[in-house]
């Protein structure tokens, strides 16, 4: 009851929350990220971003269709290996959104999968090639085999530009109300539609 109050404290205590999807090509993308060690009993947290955009070697950030934050289940022995996992999660999410927008008629490239982490994507892009786990090596070996099939393309990009880094860590409240308008429509912009929408009314 008292987890049940403070849900609904926030709900009310926060503006209203929009979220606006520009135009696009319907090309899936996806940024993933980890955060090593940050849960208890040595557990890693892995998020991910999914938007709809444009086949570009770095598409631009779009309304999100899907948001990702999800404790690893097994204990991490690196933070490479974090990142490894919280790839292997999103790409396995990321195939069945891909067949559903071929199904809808949006064929789809490899789909981009953004890390901000230089080691995991050496691994998979076979730069590194590193002594692990076999359930480590089963993770990797996943991913480099849909990448040869062409599913996915997984590419670096600083941690700084990468959406997902967002839900892998806990923040202060300031770092919320800050990021808020990366993921939500800005209220000024919600003020001036409400408004349109009045003059609209007004004016039938």
């Amino acid at each position: 009851m008292k987890q049940t109050k403070q849900l609904l404290d926030y709900i009310a205590s926060q503006e209203e929350a929009v979220i606006t999807y520009n135009k696009s090509s319907m090309i899936l993308a996806v940024h993933s990220d980890a955060s090593y060690l940050s849960e208890p009993k040595a557990r890693s947290r892995a998020g991910g971003h999914f938007f709809l955009s444009h086949d570009t070697d770095n598409p631009p950030n779009n309304g999100a269709i899907l948001n990702i934050a999800h404790i690893i289940k097994h204990v991490m022995s690196s933070a490479t290996e974090a990142e490894l996992a919280a790839l292997y999660i999103m790409a396995k999410e990321a195939v069945y959104i891909r067949i559903i927008l071929e199904e809808m008629g949006h064929k789809q490239p490899p789909t981009p999968i953004q890390t901000d982490n230089t080691m995991a994507e050496g691994v998979i892009n076979s730069k590194i090639t590193p002594k692990r786990t076999k359930a480590m090596d089963m993770r990797f070996h996943w991913l480099r085999d849909r990448e040869c099939q062409e599913q996915f393309r997984f590419f670096w990009r600083p941690g700084k530009t990468n959406y997902a880094d967002y839900w892998t860590k806990h923040h202060l409240q300031s770092h919320h109300v800050n990021m808020r308008k990366e993921f939500l429509t800005p209220r000024i912009v919600i003020e001036m539609i409400n408004m349109h929408k009045s003059t609209v009314a007004r004016a039938a």
